[in-house]
């Protein structure tokens, strides 16, 4: 800037007004989409550019889109005040960045130092109510929900290296945080994984069902349930044949339902594509309500040892995944571990009865030894 422009690039300069020019009297750059009414977390606006390069010019306006998306959902959650908006201009870049689950672009336009393009943001419901919480923004009644509170999901990732919640790779975890926002009447978030949340819950309690870290994380992200999806992979854990996956709902830390499910991947099915279709597949299960009837509540718990019959590791890991859908068992320990039998130390809630009733829903049959329990698939005989 200052410098005398060569003839040459005078030309240039002038051929890139004039095209801009053209762009805009001819009304080519089109008006921005009509807002969805029915998401509330989704604005679309305009960003226009300048750069010394196109793909900085894209970034800026990326950067300058999303936070004036942000503000206008904040400004339309706290009742079109205005107030929302002004009580965000302190947030830094990144934490905008990462309150995005998605974005489209259209009218799409660009030239040597110019973008301009039309961006629809997605933000992550949960995220962005607490930001706005945080912020001392005041949310009035939300518009286009018909449910209650948001449903914060917790993607637990088991493999042979133990089980992972925040830590990478987890690209169950990915595969949910990448996923569209839901459009059932409860909306599913994940949380960001930010310093709060790993200090509220991990992959552990998660798995455990720990009802002091499931409350706080559902509270700390403004959610009435937590539900812990824990999917173990069947073949390599970073390219999978199939996922095992248990779903447990939580409310105030206590389990309300759990559902198991097993999906296998397509042949030559990319591995992002096939946790992509797995989120979608449990997403719908969760919104649909799963069973008619959520697991009643019980003031009796026990506690047994049990003997397994297995057919190696992998057949141990298999069954425990299954015990672990099962609604009245809050934990099971292992004893002791060979190539034939699994020793087992089962927590349940309820008395024997009930536990065996629901055991037989996962077809495993508890039958009484001496002097241990045993458990076996139904329909395979045991020792008496």
């Amino acid at each position: 800037m200052g410098w005398p422009l060569t003839p040459l690039e005078g030309v240039k300069r002038c051929a890139v007004i004039a095209v801009l020019g053209l762009l805009l009297l001819s009304g080519t750059i089109g008006p921005a989409r009509a807002q969805d009414a029915e998401d509330p977390y989704t604005a679309t606006v305009k960003v226009d550019a300048t750069a010394d390069s196109p793909a900085s010019a894209r970034e800026a306006a990326r950067i300058d889109g999303q936070r004036r998306a942000l503000a206008a959902i904040a400004d339309r959650l706290s009742g079109g005040t205005g107030s929302g908006a002004a009580k965000l201009t302190k947030l830094d870049d990144r934490t905008i960045t990462d309150m995005v689950a998605s974005f489209e672009v259209a009218n799409e336009k660009m030239s040597a130092v110019r973008y301009l393009a039309d961006y629809t943001f997605h933000f992550r419901p949960a995220a962005l109510q607490r930001v706005l919480r945080n912020a001392g923004v005041a949310l009035s009644d939300q518009p286009g929900k018909e449910g209650g509170k948001p449903a914060v999901v917790l993607p637990v990732y088991q493999t042979g290296g133990g089980a992972v919640l925040w830590d990478d790779p987890n690209p169950w975890r990915d595969a949910w945080a990448q996923s569209p926002p839901a459009t059932g009447p409860v909306p599913l978030s994940v949380p960001l994984g930010d310093i709060s949340d790993i200090a509220a819950i991990d992959a552990a309690k998660a798995r455990a069902g720990d009802a002091g870290a499931l409350a706080a994380i559902g509270k700390q992200n403004g959610a009435e349930d937590a539900i812990v999806a824990l999917a173990t992979p069947r073949g390599p854990a970073d390219r999978p044949s199939g996922l095992d996956i248990v779903v447990r709902r939580y409310r105030a830390g206590r389990l309300l339902d759990s559902h198991p499910e097993s999906l296998a991947a397509n042949p030559d099915e990319a591995a992002d594509a096939f946790f992509g279709r797995a989120v979608v597949a449990v997403a719908a299960d969760i919104e649909s309500g799963w069973k008619k009837e959520p697991v009643p509540h019980y003031d009796q718990q026990g506690s047994l040892t049990a003997v397994l019959p297995i057919n190696g590791l992998d057949d141990w890991v298999k069954v425990r995944e299954r015990l672990a859908g099962v609604p009245t068992i809050r934990k099971v320990s292992l004893v002791a571990l060979s190539r034939q039998e699994a020793t087992i130390e089962i927590d349940y809630l309820g008395n024997i009865d009930q536990l065996k009733a629901s055991l037989a829903g996962a077809s495993l049959d508890l039958i009484k030894g001496d002097p241990n329990w045993r458990l076996a698939r139904s329909g395979t005989p045991s020792a008496q």
